[in-house]
């Protein structure tokens, strides 16, 4: 446990919703530096962080030893993202005893400098260890110059400026040696870019040829409604990489060089901004989406990023509380440090998320959200009143939803308890790809639920199981395809064992039919087997148990339910409800252990039922609910079970083919229809 955040003399008048100002962002990156440099012994030391795992991140035994170098750049870049605005607004400041300014300057210089103890070194010397492989010599280093440029010209007039001509030109020429070479082909090009940028800047001779064609591929990710695709996925790389970079290499080198790829960049940005805030839940927190969640709170610095752009169009007062809001998530908790420094998890340290490419000293990545410190003091995004945008504006009782039909995504924010649920679409994922799926492939995610890892109990969190009985063993999805949304219900199809080799009917389905309801969602499923003797089963979001979870059964008129009552790790009221109606045979509730962010112990409400023939015909209709609540106050009957009737066109009432009628209670009549989405399935 780590001592958590706390707020001195919060400013309640301009910011209502979280009390920060900018003196508590200022307050908030020396807590941060503090952590990070009570491990810093002196101005020659590198920023190595205490490591508490060494298996799945790197360096370890499988480590080459040219990759060894970029956890030193990690932590210095990484941690320059917070110390580097900080700087701005005080260029004497002093951490842990290391005077800053004089920190960075050495061992920026030094990590670009052959022969230093810090060097990282440098591209070419980089492919000669590992041996040319083009267009394969890639390097985390590339990522960290980057950072480091950024860095630099943000406190310009601190450290930059500070260098002689000949310290300035070793440093040019390091980066030099990265920007124009190979990259990623994806949000990578963007690093190259600010490169070159930087170079260009600073008088340096640039390729404008490569700088063209990697702005142009950037721009040719865009997949509408403010969003790019980031490799085969979409997810907050749209936001902390495009959404931030792209509007700085405008005002680098876009604007000026290449007016229009600037201009659109510009348009994209903007048109992000009318989406954006609903990614964010009532009090601004960020949902656990996505790979490198380890980042957190960066997944708000694309309104920074915004304010990079010559016509903006970031609301100052939304922009300020949200990023607020999703900082204090994290840093009012006591349990994301690890010896002062942010830990390689979500919440508490949750190595099921971690990937292979990161390090102890990558969650600092987080960082970029304290960019907006470069903002002057009388800039609107400090003085501009908090507002929080529709959350201030919804009666009682409403869902508001957001669709993006570019990304795939539907964006679902719950007055009535604050959350803000995601449902995603046009994903792909090699068969077995446990972590895959769960970082983008459950049926949906929630601001106050962080994504339950795989339990291996049967039930999995969001997610639909198929067991062979046969054979006793597991199938999970690997893709969920995109169709789109009709009246108000939104329509995706789950494909287990999905290859592009193999003929869709041939592979196990479910046809997804989701809507909103006040605090949750309800799914109409209907299943697509091409076998029988299979167990089907399904899960609710994670529960946190962290003690005296109290657990209660409903029934009402064939259907049932199971609510759970309990607090999270830090004392928080959870209540959650999971309502299953006709088909389901069975409900359970499976306890698990370090599967969930927030506690080590957690449980998955879970359902299932027998498909028993191949060929017979048999009920094919799933319907279920999963309702929360931040409070212990009780979900009425009505709430918990919400559908009056339902209505199909079979006269067996097994609803295999035909609209599903869902009457509910409060007087909504929804038909599900599910005809509509084999010729309109996306990836």
């Amino acid at each position: 446990m780590g001592k958590r955040f706390v707020l001195d003399a919060p400013d309640f008048q301009n910011s209502p919703y979280t009390g920060m100002g900018r003196k508590h962002w200022i307050d908030a990156a020396k807590y941060l530096l503090t952590g990070v440099f009570c491990h810093v012994k002196d101005l020659d030391a590198p920023v190595l962080v205490p490591r508490y795992e060494e298996n799945i991140t790197y360096p370890n035994e499988n480590t080459p030893e040219w990759k060894k170098k970029a956890e030193i750049f990690e932590g210095l870049a990484r941690s320059f993202f917070i110390a580097a605005p900080l700087l701005v607004n005080e260029p004497d400041v002093v951490i842990s005893g290391i005077p800053l300014k004089e920190y960075y300057k050495k061992q920026a210089l030094s990590a670009c400098t052959p022969g230093e103890a810090n060097y990282v070194l440098g591209y070419e010397q980089l492919c000669r260890m590992e041996g040319r492989r083009e267009p394969l010599n890639l390097y985390q280093q590339t990522v960290e110059t980057c950072a480091l440029v950024i860095c630099l010209w943000v406190c310009k007039s601190v450290i930059w400026d500070a260098y002689e001509k000949t310290e300035k030109e070793t440093i040019l020429d390091f980066i030099k040696g990265y920007a124009d070479k190979g990259t990623v082909p994806h949000n990578w090009r963007l690093f190259n870019m600010l490169d070159l940028a930087f170079l260009w800047m600073n008088g340096r001779k640039i390729d404008e040829g490569i700088m063209r064609h990697h702005a142009a591929a950037v721009l040719n990710y865009y997949s509408g409604d403010g969003w790019y695709r980031d490799g085969n996925a979409f997810d907050y790389y749209s936001i902390w990489a495009f959404q931030l970079y792209a509007p700085l290499w405008c005002t680098w080198y876009g604007y000026e060089k290449e007016p229009y790829l600037a201009a659109k960049f510009e348009e994209n940005s903007n048109r992000f901004m009318e989406n954006y805030p609903m990614l964010f839940d009532q009090d601004g927190w960020v949902t656990m989406w996505g790979r490198s969640g380890i980042y957190r709170n960066a997944a708000a610095c694309g309104f920074d990023g915004n304010y990079f752009l010559k016509n903006h169009t970031a609301r100052p007062g939304l922009a300020r509380r949200i990023c607020s809001g999703a900082l204090l998530q994290f840093l009012e908790r006591d349990d994301i440090l690890y010896e002062g420094v942010p830990n390689l998890g979500f919440y508490r340290p949750f190595l099921p998320m971690v990937q292979p490419y990161s390090c102890a000293e990558s969650p600092l990545w987080m960082g970029k959200a304290f960019l907006c410190l470069r903002l002057p003091e009388s800039h609107p995004f400090w003085t501009a009143a908090e507002e929080n945008g529709i959350w201030e504006a919804m009666e009682p009782g409403i869902t508001r939803e957001t669709l993006l039909p570019g990304p795939g995504l539907c964006l679902s924010s719950h007055q009535r308890n604050g959350a803000a649920e995601l449902r995603s679409g046009k994903v792909v994922r090699s068969i077995g790809d446990v972590e895959g799926m769960c970082c983008y492939g459950k049926l949906a995610y929630h601001s106050r639920y962080p994504w339950e890892a795989f339990t291996n109990t049967g039930y999995e969190a969001q997610m639909y199981l198929l067991w062979d009985k046969e054979k006793g063993i597991s199938r999970m999805p690997n893709a969920l395809l995109w169709h789109g949304q009709r009246n108000g219900v939104l329509y995706r199809r789950y494909f287990f064992g999905y290859q592009s080799n193999t003929e869709m009917h041939w592979m196990d389905a479910i046809d997804l039919a989701d809507y909103a309801v006040p605090e949750g969602l309800l799914r109409i499923d209907r299943i697509r087997l091409c076998r029988g003797n299979v167990k089907v089963t399904l899960g609710s979001y994670g529960f946190p148990d962290a003690g005296d979870v109290k657990v209660r059964s409903l029934a009402e008129d064939g259907a049932r339910a199971i609510v759970l009552k309990g607090r999270d790790s830090q004392g928080r009221e959870k209540q959650m409800a999971m309502t299953v109606y006709g088909m389901w045979e069975e409900m359970y509730l499976a306890r698990s252990t370090d599967t969930n962010a927030d506690t080590k112990e957690s449980i998955v409400i879970g359902a299932s039922f027998h498909r028993k023939e191949m060929y017979g015909y048999e009920p094919a209709v799933l319907v279920s609910q999963v309702i929360t609540r931040e409070s212990f106050f009780d979900f009425t009957e009505e709430e918990i079970f919400p559908i009056q009737d339902i209505g199909y066109a079979d006269q067996e009432g097994c609803g295999a083919y035909g609209p599903v009628q869902v009457q509910m209670k409060d007087g909504r009549k929804i038909t599900i229809d599910y005809g509509q989405m084999e010729g309109n399935l996306q990836i």
